[in-house]
């Protein structure tokens, strides 16, 4: 009977490790799209959620917060060694970095990026002596692993601020905009996935989507200022007080439009039907719409 007695428990223990693990661990508001720091994640982080309220519903997160980049761009010096992903179904998955790399970063976000109905997490990361990237992450062969990513910078301490995920081309699949260094001389880029590389279609200078120290990062929106029936993206200039409208035509970055505000834009409070909403620093709101 002792024999049968260890034997059952033998049996049952490996069923429990077997069992999904961390279900319990993302709270249910999370799945429905509510805002919350991840337990264990930043201090300043999110969960951020694919299809929420489905039963395929996607979650990431940032964890192992780390001191060892000390860059301190968004406002302190703790930064992220992993990130983090959930199914509903309770399963869980992590890739962490090495002691050189750091998700430089709040929340990563998740869509999919070339039309196959499967996820992608799309993160800033940062290098100890390269500075910042573009990498993205999804799942293969049952393991969180990197698809790809940009060139880093080529300096330490040198960031990148993603402003956009949207098909501003027009060619059927999204591409990734985003502002190399706002906060010297930034220049925004579009990237496209293709293979294990992003790869450059346009750029355009003069932009910032970040201020130094600040948590906020979206300073950027999407709106089709055109109405030609797919994205523009609207951006800060360098000094982020004009709100500057930007098209892919041609396969060229084209400054649409643009609005001198005030002040420096702070934050975004809306955008649609033409037109883009952003707080700014004097406590007013900056509005840019197209003409009809």
């Amino acid at each position: 009977m002792k024999i049968l007695s260890t034997l059952a428990c033998f049996v049952a223990c490996l069923f429990l490790l077997s069992l999904p693990s961390g279900a319990s661990e993302i709270p249910e508001s999370i799945w429905a799209g509510a805002k919350k720091r991840p337990a264990g994640g930043l201090p300043d982080g999110s969960y951020a959620v694919f299809n929420p309220g489905s039963k395929d519903a996607v979650a990431a997160w940032y964890g192992t917060p780390t001191r060892r980049y000390r860059h301190a761009i968004l406002g302190d010096d703790i930064e992220a060694g992993s990130l983090h992903v959930a199914l509903r179904d309770g399963r869980m998955f992590e890739v962490h970095l090495p002691e050189s790399e750091v998700f430089e970063d709040r929340t990563p976000r998740i869509t999919d990026l070339d039309g196959d109905g499967r996820f992608e997490v799309i993160t800033i990361r940062s290098f100890a002596n390269a500075g910042g990237s573009v990498a993205i992450y999804g799942l293969r062969g049952g393991r969180l692993v990197e698809l790809a990513s940009t060139k880093p910078i080529g300096r330490a301490n040198r960031w990148l601020n993603i402003a956009g995920i949207a098909d501003y081309a027009g060619r059927g699949k999204p591409q990734i905009a985003y502002v190399e260094t706002p906060h010297i001389g930034g220049t925004l880029y579009f990237v496209e996935w293709r293979g294990k590389a992003l790869v450059p279609i346009a750029s355009i200078a003069g932009f910032s989507n970040h201020r130094i120290g600040a948590r906020e990062q979206n300073l950027s929106a999407d709106v089709d200022f055109n109405a030609d029936g797919r994205p523009d993206i609207a951006v800060p200039s360098n000094d982020r007080r004009t709100l500057r409208i930007v098209a892919i035509e041609d396969g060229q970055a084209k400054e649409l439009h643009h609005v001198r505000f005030p002040a420096a834009v702070k934050s975004r409070r809306s955008s649609g039907n033409g037109c883009v909403d952003m707080r700014l620093t004097n406590g007013g709101t900056g509005r840019l719409c197209r003409e009809n």
